[in-house]
């Protein structure tokens, strides 16, 4: 396992108690025990407070605009096949700008890990209702409360039959990283819902009310049970299941492709010949 310290120690800008604090370390042990050094792996984030959470670790990063990681994200994973790309968001930006992009990673099954920082309301802009925000949850911009219906993403990420599917919770730490680690393992993409407490502007969905409903799936759970899992992605409420909810081994996107097969292409030779051809072609 790698020294944590490589991975850097920043000051950062989240309020005392916010639960991004308990999903940092996590981060950091998962790389760890996935042996992955700075230099192996791209992170890339959107905008928000959780998408500030790469920028507090030392490894390669792009930082893109509210919503639009996955595309770069899908960008970086094709041009070289062989460094893992984890994707690192809030629920605004992954579900809510980004939930276009959700589902096509989804169907195209690109090699992704994603990690959501999913905790109820948009943080960074000071506390509206987020997708995942709980029908009647009263905000500033919702006085009267949220009338529409939250977005599941579990149940999304199931039904379109995603590789892996999981839930963890930033005040169990153990756990979290036994997730990210098997979601950086396995093949195709993973989604990671974190949910992550917000001291600031969400007072209903605390580290408190979290613990007194989240438990561990059991061993006896088998996560390769669709149907199974379809109804554990809808548990909501008095009891919230964590652990791997569903996962498959579909085809990765990237094994379709034959000129991916003896080297990624950030190391392929360009033909420039080819490249003339073609462009005069469009003139």
């Amino acid at each position: 396992m790698l020294d944590l310290a490589i991975y850097g120690d920043y000051e950062t800008a989240w309020c005392p108690g916010c639960g991004n604090f308990r999903i940092l370390p996590a981060v950091k042990k998962a790389l760890a025990a996935s042996n992955l050094a700075p230099h192996q792996v791209t992170f890339v984030s959107g905008i928000g407070q959780a998408a500030k959470a790469p920028h507090y670790l030392n490894v390669n990063l792009f930082n893109g605009l509210h919503g639009r990681s996955l595309p770069v994200a899908t960008g970086a994973r094709l041009a070289n096949h062989t460094q893992p790309v984890i994707v690192e968001s809030g629920d605004g930006c992954s579900y809510g700008e980004g939930g276009n992009h959700f589902l096509a990673a989804i169907r195209r099954n690109v090699d992704l890990t994603m990690l959501v920082h999913n905790n109820q309301v948009y943080g960074l802009t000071k506390g509206q209702a987020s997708p995942t925000s709980d029908e009647g949850f009263v905000t500033k911009a919702q006085p009267h409360g949220v009338y529409a219906m939250p977005f599941n993403p579990l149940a999304v990420a199931v039904a379109l039959q995603a590789n892996f599917v999981a839930r963890a919770f930033a005040g169990l730490e153990d756990h979290l990283v036994e997730m990210i680690k098997q979601a950086i393992a396995h093949p195709g993409f993973a989604l990671v819902d974190i949910l992550q407490p917000c001291v600031s502007f969400n007072k209903v969905n605390t580290f408190g009310w979290y613990k007194n409903r989240c438990y561990t799936l059991p061993d006896s759970y088998d996560p390769t049970d669709w149907p199974t899992a379809m109804v554990k992605a809808h548990e909501w409420g008095d009891k919230i299941p964590l652990g791997v909810i569903y996962k498959n081994n579909r085809l990765p996107f990237e094994a379709h492709f034959a000129c991916l097969q003896d080297m990624p292409l950030v190391r392929q030779p360009v033909a420039k010949a080819k490249f003339q051809e073609l462009l005069a072609h469009f003139q």
